[in-house]
């Protein structure tokens, strides 16, 4: 005969729920609160519509990865599979074997798959013409990377303070890269050095990026003059579809042999391009821009909030990286102003320097913010365009910024 009670006993002591309370202590603690974190961001992405297409995805997998009991992503594989002195799950054959479905979205993660081919899709829908028509712009998306670096020796400098607040090199490289303001570049370069911190950074950057029109323009005030953001851009020139097809395969060959570690980065991005501006191929064009677009979305954004387990997100280190990062942002959006503002005064007055603020890598909405201001300033001015040769400038400039950290701090972490 059935014992009812004894039923009922065994479920409660399998379920989650006996494994939150009964074992708050001991960690359910922990998990009780990420959860908490993944409505704080769910709310976020649907309520305040920050970055909701992928913020919702992180949030909810953030959800289903601190439920007890559901076994869909497994944080000690994926500790051991990175650990060289612990050969047992060292493949991905024993993740696939072992591991939940999760894991499974993960290996897009960390082997790059995901965030290359979300930087395919940007590059369809990107229009390199006012970069071309202007190329001064280059510099701007250069003088925007400030931020990374200044937030990457400012995550280094820790150490000096406190051990337990402190950085690794690698760690403060995936710090500093958040200055970049673009989420797969950041999601890039932190699960190659820093796969631990891969949460808390996915979280901050996108953050930040959907802040943009909030954090951008006191920052572009106090580095500017009414007199300067009046200024009136003139029409850059028309670009030829020769040279938009010519662009990415020159920028893919150079930046490749300069910095090889970035040539998957910039190589996918500027086959999207390509496929764009051929003509000849909208189908591949439309794909990369729609379908394949949302799918790696959905996989990215799941996969990467799976990684916020409470033992791995609930640090001192989360807090000093949401620090670091949007002073990382808030110093990448000066470097490009002062940047801006030297153009202006060698130009005698022809550039205005507003348009260097888009030299970030939020695509296209650091623009817009740049515009935005222009015209509070001056109804007239429409600098859009020109702000759009500065915004992608800075795409190229995040990748380019990514492959150099890389490249000095990869061969210290293989």
């Amino acid at each position: 005969m059935i014992n009812v009670g004894e039923v009922l006993l065994n479920l409660w002591n399998s379920s989650g729920f006996a494994y939150l309370f009964s074992g708050f202590a001991a960690g359910g603690w922990q998990n009780l609160a990420m959860i908490a974190i993944a409505c704080v961001l769910l709310y976020l992405g649907i309520g305040k519509k920050f970055e909701p297409l992928l913020m919702c995805g992180i949030a909810f997998g953030c959800l289903l990865t601190n439920l007890p009991g559901a076994g869909l992503y497994h944080d000690e594989l994926w500790q051991a599979f990175m650990n060289p002195d612990s050969p047992v799950y060292h493949s991905y054959g024993e993740i696939l074997k072992n591991g939940g479905l999760l894991d499974i979205f993960y290996i897009g993660v960390k082997t790059s798959l995901y965030p290359c081919l979300i930087f395919m899709g940007v590059g369809a829908m990107t229009d390199f013409g006012p970069l071309l028509s202007n190329p001064k712009s280059l510099l701007l998306g250069a003088a925007a990377q400030l931020g990374v670096f200044a937030a990457f020796f400012g995550a280094v400098a820790l150490n000096l303070i406190s051990p337990d607040l402190g950085f690794t090199g690698p760690e403060a490289a995936s710090i500093g890269i958040i200055g970049g303001a673009d989420g797969p570049t950041a999601i890039f370069l932190t699960t190659k050095l820093a796969p631990h911190l891969l949460g808390a950074i996915a979280v901050a950057a996108y953050s930040y990026m959907a802040l943009i029109p909030l954090i951008q323009p006191p920052i572009m005030n106090l580095l500017s003059t009414p007199e300067q953001r009046k200024i009136k851009m003139v029409q850059t020139r028309q670009v030829s579809k020769t040279e938009k097809i010519i662009f990415p395969i020159l920028v893919t060959a150079f930046v490749a042999l300069l910095l090889p570690d970035t040539a998957a980065l910039i190589g996918c991005l500027m086959f999207g391009n390509l496929a764009k501006e051929t003509g000849l191929t909208d189908r591949l064009s439309d794909t990369m821009q729609n379908a394949l677009m949302n799918i790696v979305t959905i996989l990215l954004s799941t996969a990467v909030g799976a990684t916020m387990v409470g033992t791995n997100f609930l640090t001192v280190q989360t807090l000093s990286i949401v620090v670091l990062g949007v002073i990382a942002f808030g110093l990448s959006t000066a470097g490009g102003m002062l940047g801006g503002v030297i153009m202006c005064k060698l130009t005698k007055g022809k550039v205005n320097p507003l348009i260097g603020s888009a030299g970030v890598s939020a695509v296209p909405m650091a623009a817009r913010v740049s515009n935005t201001v222009g015209q509070k300033n001056n109804p007239s001015n429409f600098l859009l365009m020109h702000a759009m040769g500065s915004n992608v400038a800075g795409v190229i400039g995040s990748a380019i910024a990514a492959g150099f950290l890389l490249s000095v701090f990869l061969p210290a972490v293989s």
